[in-house]
């Protein structure tokens, strides 16, 4: 893995423990080469995550629509900004160049991000891990809510495992890096 897209809050959340992980995972990244791509704010958990990485001697690629140029921030002390005109494009670019995907606790542009980026792997768009890191069990209810999709058919239960869960940035990382994903497409052919 030489480049992983995070998603992650605007906001700093309430707890210090936010923080902190984004710390763990910079560190974690760092250590492993692996360059951060994400939505290039200097706010909130972004800013932070990105800060991290870069304190740490890492590689930052921030992607942002010019409308949020200034609402959200955009941070000018990155190793790349890249400015697009629309939020699809950000979320193209962002896929486009990582190798996996990994929430943080964040508000619903960050829910949207990493449920988009898991409906892409369930349809075979793309062969990347997506993960959850679940900081103080703040993914927790959707944990459950995936599980109810399973358990009412909306949702196979090889599919939910896609979709890698965890409140272990190392163990994530480590299942990310070994992850092989064979999408197989006669599920999907068969309901199509």
């Amino acid at each position: 893995m030489k480049r992983l897209t995070v998603f992650c809050g605007s906001n700093p959340g309430n707890h210090p423990s936010y923080l902190l992980e984004c710390e763990k995972l910079a560190e974690l990244m760092v250590s492993k080469g692996i360059e951060l791509v994400y939505g290039g704010g200097n706010v909130g958990l972004m800013g932070h995550i990105a800060d991290s990485v870069l304190s740490r001697g890492g590689k930052v690629i921030g992607i942002i629509p010019e409308r949020l140029v200034d609402k959200e921030v955009a941070h000018n002390g990155l190793t790349e900004l890249i400015v697009v005109k629309t939020m699809h494009e950000r979320k193209a670019k962002m896929a486009e160049l990582c190798d996996g995907f990994i929430a943080l606790p964040g508000g619903i542009g960050t829910l949207e991000e990493i449920m988009e980026v898991f409906t892409w792997t369930q349809l075979g768009y793309h062969s990347k891990p997506c993960a959850l890191l679940n900081v103080n069990g703040f993914y927790d209810s959707l944990n459950i809510f995936i599980e109810q999709m399973v358990t009412t058919r909306f949702l196979r239960k090889e599919q939910k495992e896609l979709l890698l869960i965890s409140d272990d940035a190392k163990y994530l990382i480590e299942q990310m890096e070994s992850s092989k994903i064979v999408y197989q497409d006669k599920w999907l052919k068969d309901k199509i």
